[in-house]
């Protein structure tokens, strides 16, 4: 039987090439997708909304992290895409307890795009994996963005305020883009209105996802930051890590032509 290793260097052993994949992480469903895994694809989460047409006709199996495991037992997959940080670790080991559970761990544009070769190794989609990574690879490449030496406050979260840390894959995106991190602290803290007016960013950049920022959230950043510039940006071009990569240097790009305008 074929074993695999994921990117917790867990063996992952399997019956033969998979069949019915169910997938609880939306970048990685979307990678899947990509693949061409289309039959194989069983199950994804309620937040896996690309492709749109599958998201409408693939069954449901709960959230990243309030998955539905009687269902997922239920589909009888032969394989689960995983992740670390966005799905729970207690459902993921449950998980495990009937399937083979692949789980990846990304923090940089590297470990994306080993995860990527990785679900093509253990999918049986390794050539169309390399063929994607190397057109990641270019696009990044040859990125053009103009020299800032901006600092930036990266907000995923609104009552209580969330920023995005260091040793992030969202941290990583930003210095690609150029930008200095101004929060320090690793992972995804909270941050409170007096700290909020010490930390005194250039930039503000509220996400899209996970929460919903959205024009009207700028007045409400303008006052607690008013030297900041407040930008709304498109989350899933910082934090997607599967085949949306391919869209990120471009969305970059002119997300800081925008942000280096008086």
């Amino acid at each position: 039987m074929p074993v695999f290793r994921d990117q917790l260097n867990r063996s992952v052993t399997l019956s033969g090439v998979p069949k019915r994949i169910i997938s609880i992480v939306p970048s990685q469903t979307e990678l899947l997708f990509y693949l061409g895994l289309n039959a194989e694809v069983i199950g994804i989460t309620k937040f896996c909304i690309y492709p749109a047409e599958k998201f409408t006709s693939v069954t449901k199996v709960g959230g990243t992290k309030q998955l539905d495991i009687d269902k997922i037992r239920w589909l009888k997959p032969d394989l689960i895409i995983a992740n670390k940080e966005e799905n729970d670790r207690q459902q993921v080991e449950e998980l495990m307890s009937f399937c083979p559970v692949w789980i990846s761990d990304i923090f940089d544009l590297n470990s994306a795009l080993q995860m990527i070769i990785g679900i093509g190794d253990v999918t049986d989609r390794i050539q169309q994996a390399k063929a994607l990574c190397a057109v990641i690879n270019s696009r990044f490449d040859d990125i053009s963005l103009p020299l800032a030496t901006l600092n930036v406050a990266y907000f995923i979260w609104r009552k209580p305020y969330m920023l995005a840390g260091r040793k992030t894959f969202i941290d990583h995106m930003l210095q690609i883009c150029g930008l200095n991190n101004i929060v320090e602290t690793e992972r995804y803290p909270e941050i409170d209105v007096a700290a909020l007016n010490l930390i005194n960013p250039d930039i503000v950049f509220l996400s899209s996802e996970p929460y919903p920022f959205a024009q009207k959230h700028i007045e409400e950043f303008g006052m607690l930051l008013p030297k900041a510039k407040i930008v709304l940006v498109n989350g899933e071009m910082f934090s997607w890590y599967g085949s949306r990569l391919l869209y990120a240097p471009e969305y970059f790009e002119q997300l800081m032509k925008e942000v280096m305008k008086n």
